[in-house]
């Protein structure tokens, strides 16, 4: 078996570990587990670590359990949170435990019972459960002095905790005991926000049989500026491909900072050491060419989506953002061209407007009724300072007509300076 910590410490994914941990894991084949809660349905860039974590002791020749959860996510854990989570409907939470069982199968070999990944719910242990035998199995062995000193409670006492998450660590504690005696699970593993949590539920198995059980946390992935990573102005950045796009996708990896990709490299793909090592050392020799970004966001979108999805948003990142010209976009199929322009703006303007365009003002301001830009002034101070291009054509004139072939016959891409582009599509 590979030294499944050793190698999670030259990638700087160890945060918290118990004492005990390695000498388990170097002893014999190991059961872990890490909680996914279906808030959503589906799971976002934030849970990548976790589901790295995963991937890494699966590798290592250990048993990777995943717990859905079912009776969790009724609550919501109150970790790394300053306000209440909203509850969700039983139906939501069923929908989204679907969803996110599927997008882990694209992660985790669950195809071998005896040593594949497992996926479990802990609804089902939890729905036969009453409240006062829970009181007795669990309430009496955890102490409120015990749970008021965790940091996920601490932090919360200012704004507010009602008792329905204040009680989560005992159900994600209790988690742990039924994975212990059910399925010989001794390891639970999560983001460094979870290590309350988790040694909630070592102290209960230590407290009611007397086992010895084991706890690891990475640390929580942020940006360079120390701000949440995974979050944009847009929201999440989700691993559902109907939810954030595999161009989207793509290019939040690629436009990551030289000093945030040397560390995400390391967590969020399997390159070995000496790979990384290698691309580190290309990198700085020319770091104006990318090499790591673009590693990290082809590695990444492999990883989550397809490699013709890799494809394609490498593609389109080349078109909208190289040096693509005119003849090149006029070379893509119909398909291929809205596949490319997927996640830019569009618009639609008849053939009669088309064919009666004054000019290429009246086009981006008039015709497309200020979606593009809000007046004729505005588009011919674009024009004159040289930020206005259709079809990968700079235009010089203001008052110049639009008459370039149209692609595919019917659609028309604008360029609005470095990085803005709109599809019109003429019907």
């Amino acid at each position: 078996m590979q030294d499944f910590i050793a190698n999670l410490q030259w990638r700087e994914m160890v945060h918290d570990v118990t004492p005990g941990t390695a000498a388990q894991l170097n002893t014999e084949k190991t059961a872990g587990y890490i909680g996914f809660d279906p808030t959503a349905s589906s799971l976002h860039i934030g849970n990548l670590a976790a589901i790295m974590l995963l991937k890494h002791f699966q590798r290592a020749g250990h048993k990777p359990v995943v717990v859905i959860g079912g009776a969790t996510g009724m609550i919501g854990d109150p970790s790394g949170k300053s306000s209440e989570r909203k509850l969700l409907k039983e139906e939501e939470l069923r929908y989204n435990q679907t969803c996110i069982g599927k997008q882990l199968e694209r992660f985790l070999d669950f195809s071998d019972q005896a040593h594949g990944a497992v996926l479990l719910n802990n609804l089902d242990w939890f729905k036969e459960i009453r409240f006062l035998s829970f009181l007795r199995k669990v309430g009496k062995h955890i102490s409120v002095n015990y749970m008021m000193a965790k940091d996920s409670v601490k932090q919360r006492l200012a704004t507010g905790l009602s008792f329905t998450e204040f009680a989560y660590q005992l159900l994600q504690g209790y988690d742990f005991y039924y994975l212990y005696t059910h399925h010989n699970v001794k390891l639970q593993m999560g983001g460094a926000d979870q290590w309350g949590n988790l040694t909630t539920g070592t102290e209960l198995i230590r407290r009611k049989i007397g086992q010895a059980a084991f706890a690891l946390t990475t640390p929580l992935i942020t940006k360079a500026d120390g701000a949440k990573f995974g979050k944009t102005e847009q929201g999440n950045v989700w691993l559902d491909p109907k939810m954030t796009s595999p161009h989207t996708f793509y290019q939040f990896w690629l436009n990551c900072s030289d000093e945030e990709s040397r560390r995400l490299i390391k967590v969020f793909t399997m390159l070995d050491e000496t790979a990384i090592k290698a691309l580190c050392h290309a990198h700085d020799a020319a770091p104006h060419k990318r090499t790591l970004q673009k590693a990290l966001a082809k590695e990444l979108t492999i990883m989550v989506h397809t490699e013709q999805a890799y494809r394609q948003a490498a593609q389109a990142a080349e078109i909208l953002f190289g040096d693509t010209t005119q003849q090149d976009i006029q070379k893509l199929s119909e398909q291929e061209l809205l596949i490319v322009f997927a996640d830019v703006p569009q618009m639609a303007i008849s053939k009669e407007q088309w064919d009666n365009l004054a000019d290429v003002v009246d086009l981006v301001s008039s015709a497309t009724q200020g979606m593009i830009l809000k007046s004729k002034g505005a588009a011919r101070r674009m024009v004159q300072g040289g930020g206005l291009s259709i079809n990968k054509v700079k235009i010089t004139d203001p008052h110049q007509k639009p008459n370039c072939d149209l692609l595919r016959d019917r659609y028309l891409l604008v360029q609005q300076g470095k990085r803005q582009y709109y599809l019109i599509t003429v019907r």
